[in-house]
């Protein structure tokens, strides 16, 4: 799997690398940091002042919570003397003007509690869309770090500090945990293929043959990919993708997309020949979360028990 750094508003024409963390052949973590940008410092500022504002709006909120706390206190306060001066005026011991007065003063504190506590609700609602900010910030940063997204081993590094990474990517990382082997068999032979087959792979790389088991058909038809050496091989032959999952992917572990031959469900010593699928090419390849890598190779013709 190819791993690259997303174009952001500042690098749309693509990202500068300014650190690489890993070499070629490390085995990394899931998550763990790769590369990262020449935006992390802007990036990093943002989020500061994001971080900022929200402090900015928690304390204005505080305060507004405070003034509202403040107006309905002087509202209740100021209901309760107009509550004795309407009493008072009922009994004949004020005026009409003291008593409107006090109403008055009433009605106003209850209307500037009520606005005080909306302009408090709104305070609030700032704290959340500040919060929000700061949460868009912090993604924003850490598009900016290449991490990587499972456990594997760092094939090629393809972009180095100071470089710009393009649609190419940073480096390429596989999962070589569990290697599969891809073989290419002709299409009038891929049936005599069947999943739970067992296959041997073999190349001049490898110490000795690497047992495996067909584990899937790929259901698509193309093209072969190489020929060989084989001059009288077909130029224009169809084949058929089939994986091979490897009984020892240790083996494999450090010759990913290794050119290999593969026989599937070899023949017993004892006949001289039987007919089966012919094996147009395959490679040694890791598994790239569904993406398999391919190399060609020479023919190599295999028959099914």
């Amino acid at each position: 799997m190819r791993l690259g750094l997303p174009s952001m508003p500042e690098a749309v024409s693509g990202t500068v690398v300014t650190k690489v963390y890993v070499e070629r052949g490390a085995d990394v973590q899931a998550g763990q940091l790769l590369a990262e940008a020449d935006t992390v410092g802007v990036l990093k500022a943002q989020l500061a002042e994001a971080r900022a504002e929200l402090e900015t709006a928690r304390r204005d909120a505080r305060a507004a919570v405070s003034l509202a706390d403040e107006a309905c206190v002087l509202a209740d306060v100021a209901g309760r003397q107009a509550k004795r001066q309407a009493e008072l005026l009922s009994r004949k011991l004020t005026s009409d003007d003291v008593a409107d007065q006090a109403k008055g003063n009433a009605d106003a504190g209850a209307a500037t509690c009520k606005a005080r506590r909306a302009a408090a609700s709104v305070a609030e609602s700032r704290i959340a869309g500040a919060a929000a900010a700061v949460n868009r910030q912090q993604a924003e940063l850490e598009r900016a770090y290449l991490r990587a997204p499972f456990a594997g081993r760092v094939l090629d590094v393809l972009v180095d500090a100071g470089e710009l990474a393009g649609a190419e990517g940073v480096l390429e990382l596989g999962r070589v945990q569990q290697m599969y082997a891809i073989a290419e068999v002709y299409e009038t032979d891929i049936r005599h293929v069947k999943v739970g087959q067992k296959a041997r792979v073999k190349s001049d790389a490898l110490p000795k043959p690497i047992t495996g088991t067909v584990t899937r058909i790929r259901p698509k038809v193309q093209k072969l990919d190489e020929i060989g050496t084989d001059p009288a091989a077909r130029k224009d032959a169809r084949i058929i993708e089939v994986e091979v999952k490897l009984d020892d992917s240790a083996a494999a572990a450090a010759l990913s997309l290794l050119q290999v031959e593969v026989e599937i469900g070899r023949c017993p010593a004892w006949r001289s020949s039987c007919p089966g699928p012919r094996s147009a090419g395959s490679s040694c390849g890791t598994s790239r979360s569904g993406c398999w890598s391919r190399l060609p190779a020479s023919p190599s013709p295999c028959c099914s028990s």
